[in-house]
Parts: structure tokens; C-alpha cells; sequence
């Protein structure tokens, strides 16, 4: 009994959204986009993204948007920032942004969001700034995030979206998703406060405080930092959360059982790294103490470790379900592993490094399509699969497709 109600509970939760989108069970898949977090270097997933809007307008109209495509935008930190932009409603009910408006967004605000105060300071004078709060105040960040979102809530979002946030009382991830927005008003946060909750990154941002309430006077409170602790590659998350509404019997993925790798196209976005420098030694960190791994050189170790490591594992873990299953090209990761210098730093703001970020992310698509060597964990090229502009264009045309053969069903009924 309890299994019909559920599943009418979550019909009846749905109807109001197909106004936006024909849903996937209209269609033959369920279709991804992920964006990592990496401050600054958003940036460079900014320029993918536009890229792929710019191939989807070519094949549907300038009106064509990325979030008509997607069953679910996923990000963490300036990628849900990201998400948040693409996926939130205008007053036409259209998304606020156009991923071409990112990019300028980026370069117009990353200065204020992260001003370059410390070049005069020396590295000592660095260091006590460090233990004596977080880098930046984040006020500027805060009021531009919610002057734009201002009330949209998140089952208001255009497509269904997931961002993971991290609860540092409760030590455990929180993750905000559509699917549990619409049916639980406790988890139906401003979109705003979720994206200042998921890029409150340790040492960088102040945590964040909020709470929610329902028609009853309920209340929840959360005290979140940067979803970048739990996953700075979200698309796991997204995936999870996924598989939870099949369980759940939701209607719009009916047909799905049991799940299906063929039937999924996934974008997954890098924000780079800088592997290629490999500036530190097991040398060099065995003689760090707790303030060297978290400040070292103007990068922050211990934070650059473990935001990469939890990237990494993610596209292991979805490469060898995609590979094994021999449907490696449903399953594309953008990531440019060769960053130096600044272009690495998730705070460098000055005009020259954004607009370097914007050179990497174009001479990104122009590199061949890459993927995880499953025997080394080498992010490696492969031959014959041509760039990943070239793959963003195949899976463009697969997403056109999808969406008209769903209008079509939908036009049908």
C-alpha cells in the first residue's frame, strides 16, 4: 500500500512541472549535466557549457537553453553556483542566464567576490590572516547570489536540480534535490541559500546559517560549508539521487527498471587541476604540520587533496560502469589535468588569470576526448574519438533528438 501512494504522491508532485520539460519516460533517456566546484575556475566548465548551448542553438533556435535538455543539472560550489544560474526561472518562466551571460558574470565578479588584497602583505602576515578568520568576508557574494535569485525556491528550478552542501553540526552531507524539494517543504530551501551553503569553502568563506520552514511553522535549521568536502565532483550524488526516484516509483522514470547505463547521457565537467606541476613530494608533506597542509606556497594542500581525490574516485567509479558496459561514449568527462601557476588557485581573480581561464576552457575543447585509464587511473586521450568539441557536438545532436522525440510523445497524448 505504502509503494501506491508513494507512487501517486510523487505523480501528482510532478504534474505541475511538465510544463517545463517532457520528463524522460516520454523519451528513451535520462540525460545529466555535472559541473565540479573550483572558485574562480568555474570558468572554465562556464566555457564547455557555452560551447554546448551554442551547438544546441545551431540544431533548435537562439532560444534553445541547456537546462531544456537536462533531466538533471548537478553542481558543487561554483558549480552549483553555475547550475543555479542556468536552471532558475526568469519572470517568463525561461532560465535567468544564458551560458554565454556566465562567463561575463565570472570575469565581472570573481574580482569582488575574491578581492586581490594580499599582494603587498608578506607570506608571515599571510599566515596569522589565515588563522584569524576566513580569506574573505564573502558579503559581496552573498547579496550579488541573492539580488539575482532573489526568493526562487528549489522546486522552482526550470529542470531538477542537486547540489551538495555539507552540514558542519550535524558532520554529515546534506543534499538539496528537486525531487525531495517538491514533496517536503523543509528541504524546499531558497536556491539562494544553497548556493551560498555549497561554495562556503573552509578557510576561503564564512559557513553559512539558515532555516526553513513549512505551512504548519515548522522549522529546519542547517549549518553548511562548501559541498567540496563531500563532493567536489557531484554527479555520484546526482546518480544516487536518481536511483532513488526509480526505487520510488516516480512516474517520470517509470520505464527505467531496472536501471539502464545505455539509456543515460552524462556531461561531467572538470573545473582542472594541476597535476602536470606536481609541486609537492611525500618529502616535502612529511615535515608539514596542520598549518603548511592547509597553506603552503599559495595553494592549500590538504583542501587541494581531497577536493581532487573525491573528483577522481567519481569518474572511476562512473568510467568503469560506462566501460565495462561498453557504452563509454553515453559517459563524457571534461577535464583539463595540465593547469599551472595561478591558473590553478581557486581565488586568483585579476583580469589576466580569468581571462587565461577562458583561453584554457576553449583550448579544452579543442583537445581530444580523454578518459580514466581503468588499470593506472591515468586520465589518458583517446584515438579515434576526435576532440571533445567534437564529442559535445555528437551528444548535442542526441540531446536534440531526445527532447523532440519526448514533444512528439507529449504532442501525442
Amino acid at each position: 500500500m505504502a509503494e501506491t501512494q508513494t507512487s501517486g504522491h510523487h505523480h501528482h508532485s510532478h504534474n505541475a512541472h511538465h510544463r517545463h520539460r517532457p520528463p524522460p519516460c516520454k523519451g528513451k533517456l535520462i540525460t545529466v549535466l555535472s559541473i565540479d566546484g573550483g572558485g574562480v575556475r568555474g570558468i572554465i566548465p562556464g566555457t564547455v557549457i557555452n560551447f554546448l548551448e551554442t551547438k544546441l542553438q545551431e540544431l533548435d533556435g537562439p532560444d534553445a537553453r541547456v537546462a531544456d535538455y537536462f533531466d538533471v543539472v548537478t553542481g558543487t560550489s561554483t558549480g552549483g553556483l553555475l547550475t543555479a544560474m542556468i536552471t532558475a526561472p526568469d519572470e517568463k518562466e525561461r532560465p535567468l542566464f544564458s551560458a554565454k551571460d556566465i562567463i561575463d558574470f565570472y570575469l565581472q565578479n570573481c574580482p569582488k567576490i575574491f578581492p586581490q588584497g594580499y599582494g603587498f602583505l608578506g607570506s608571515a602576515r599571510k599566515l596569522v590572516a589565515a588563522m584569524m578568520g576566513p580569506k574573505y568576508d564573502g558579503k559581496f557574494l552573498h547579496s550579488k547570489v541573492k539580488d539575482l535569485l532573489k526568493d526562487i525556491k528549489l522546486s522552482q528550478t526550470l529542470t531538477n536540480v542537486i547540489i551538495p552542501a555539507f552540514d558542519i553540526k550535524l558532520l554529515q552531507p546534506i543534499i538539496f534535490s528537486s525531487f525531495e524539494a517538491r514533496l517536503e517543504p523543509l528541504k524546499d530551501a531558497h536556491v539562494a541559500d544553497i548556493c551560498i551553503s555549497t561554495s562556503a569553502a573552509p578557510t576561503f568563506l564564512p559557513a553559512h546559517y539558515f532555516e526553513t520552514k513549512d505551512s504548519d511553522g515548522n522549522t529546519r535549521g542547517y549549518n553548511l560549508i562548501d559541498g567540496g568536502v563531500a563532493a567536489n565532483n557531484p554527479t555520484l550524488v546526482a546518480m544516487s539521487q536518481i536511483k532513488k526516484e526509480m526505487f520510488l516509483m516516480n512516474q517520470d522514470f517509470h520505464s527505467y527498471k531496472p536501471i539502464d547505463y545505455h539509456n543515460f547521457v552524462i556531461i561531467s565537467i572538470g573545473t582542472g587541476a594541476a597535476k602536470v606541476e606536481q609541486k609537492f613530494s611525500a618529502h616535502l608533506a612529511s615535515k608539514w604540520g596542520i598549518l603548511q597542509w592547509l597553506y603552503h606556497g599559495g595553494s592549500t594542500p590538504l583542501i587541494d587533496s581531497f577536493s581532487h581525490a573525491s573528483a577522481d574516485i567519481v569518474d572511476v567509479h562512473m568510467s568503469s560502469i560506462f566501460q565495462s558496459l561498453h557504452c563509454e561514449q553515453n559517459y563524457l568527462r571534461i577535464q583539463d589535468e595540465t593547469l599551472m601557476g595561478q591558473a590553478s588557485s581557486v581565488d586568483v581573480s585579476t583580469k589576466q588569470n580569468l581571462l587565461e581561464l577562458v583561453k584554457i576552457g576553449e583550448s579544452l575543447l579543442k583537445k581530444p576526448v580523454s578518459r580514466v585509464n581503468l588499470e593506472t587511473g591515468a586520465f589518458e586521450e583517446v584515438k579515434g574519438e576526435g576532440t571533445n568539441a567534437d564529442a559535445i557536438t555528437r551528444l548535442a545532436k542526441i540531446l536534440s533528438e531526445e527532447r523532440h522525440r519526448r514533444k512528439g510523445v507529449m504532442a501525442l497524448n
